[in-house]
C-alpha cells in the first residue's frame, strides 16, 4: 500500500537546521520569516550584525525557534569557515541552505571600474561557490540536504541603463543559473537537491532606491513591464521558499523557478 503524507506535512520543516544568508533584511529576512513560520531553527547571516540580531530576536519571539545570528563576509573564506565553526557549535547538522547574499553597485556601462566588477563576482559567485561546497560536504556526511540559491530576472535578459546601471550584475546570476543546474545533477548521488529562485522586482533595501521620487521615470518604467503592475513583498517569496525547502518539492531539482509578477513573460 502507498504511504502518502498529508498535504500539511509535506511543507511542515519542523527538526530542520537552515543557514540562510544575506538574512537580516530583504528578501533573505522574507524568506528566513517563512522558513521559521514552517518551523525551521535558523542560522542567519550577513556582513552586519545589526539587522541579524533585529530579525533573530524577532523571529524567535514570534514563533518560537532557534535563531543564531552570526557576522560574515561572503567575499572572505577565511570569514565564512569561522562562521560554519560557530553554526555547527550550536547546531549539529544543516538541513536547508539558502544563498541570498548578494551584492550591486551601479556606474555607467562604458565607465565601470574592474574592481567594482571583481567585487560583485566574489559575492555573488565565488562566495556562494565557497560556502556550498562546504555546506554540501556536511550534507553529504549526514545524508542529505536542500540547497536553495537566490538568481535574478536579470539572470535571463539584459537591463535598461536607466533601470539597472550595473552591467556585472546580470552575469554573475547567470553563473548561479547554470551553477545550480550543474549541481543539482552533481549532487543528487547524494541526496542533495539544488534549485534557485529567481526575483524579479522586491520592496527592499537593495531597491528602495527606485521609489525615490528622482527615481520616477525608472519606477515607472517597472511597473510598466510587470504584468501584475506591483512590486513584491515578504508574502510573495516565503511560500515559495517554503515549498522548496520542504518535502512538497521532493521531486524538483536543478530548476530555476522565476518569481516576478510576470515581467519574463512580457
Amino acid at each position: 500500500m502507498e504511504v502518502r503524507m498529508k498535504l500539511y506535512d509535506l511543507f511542515r520543516l519542523s527538526g530542520k537546521v537552515a543557514l540562510v544568508t544575506g538574512g537580516g533584511r530583504g528578501i533573505g529576512k522574507f524568506i528566513a520569516t517563512g522558513l521559521a513560520e514552517a518551523g525551521a531553527d535558523l542560522i542567519l547571516t550577513s556582513r552586519k550584525i545589526k539587522n541579524l540580531e533585529i530579525t533573530a530576536q524577532a523571529l524567535a519571539q514570534e514563533f518560537g525557534v532557534k535563531v543564531l545570528p552570526i557576522a560574515c563576509d561572503m567575499a572572505d573564506p577565511e570569514a565564512i569557515d569561522a562562521m560554519l565553526k560557530a553554526a555547527l557549535q550550536k547546531f549539529p547538522r544543516i538541513d536547508i541552505l539558502v544563498n541570498n547574499a548578494g551584492a550591486t553597485w551601479g556606474a555607467p556601462t562604458l565607465e565601470f571600474p574592474l574592481e567594482k566588477w571583481d567585487q560583485l563576482f566574489n559575492v555573488n559567485v565565488r562566495g556562494v561557490w565557497v560556502l556550498t561546497q562546504k555546506v554540501a560536504n556536511l550534507m553529504k556526511n549526514q545524508g542529505g540536504g536542500n540547497i536553495i540559491n537566490i538568481s535574478s530576472v536579470m539572470g535571463f535578459r539584459g537591463s535598461e541603463e536607466l533601470l539597472h546601471p550595473a552591467v556585472p550584475y546580470n552575469s554573475t546570476k547567470a553563473a548561479i543559473n547554470l551553477l545550480t543546474m550543474n549541481l543539482a545533477v552533481k549532487l543528487a548521488p547524494y541526496k542533495i537537491r539544488v534549485n534557485a529562485i529567481a526575483p524579479g522586482f522586491f520592496r527592499t533595501d537593495m531597491m528602495a532606491y527606485i521609489e525615490k521620487p528622482e527615481f520616477k521615470p525608472a519606477y515607472d518604467l517597472t511597473l510598466a513591464n510587470i504584468p501584475l503592475k506591483r512590486i513584491g513583498d515578504c508574502d510573495d517569496m516565503k511560500g515559495l521558499a517554503v515549498f522548496l525547502a520542504s518535502d512538497a518539492s521532493a521531486y524538483m531539482t536543478g530548476q530555476i523557478l522565476v518569481n516576478d509578477g510576470g515581467l519574463l513573460a512580457k
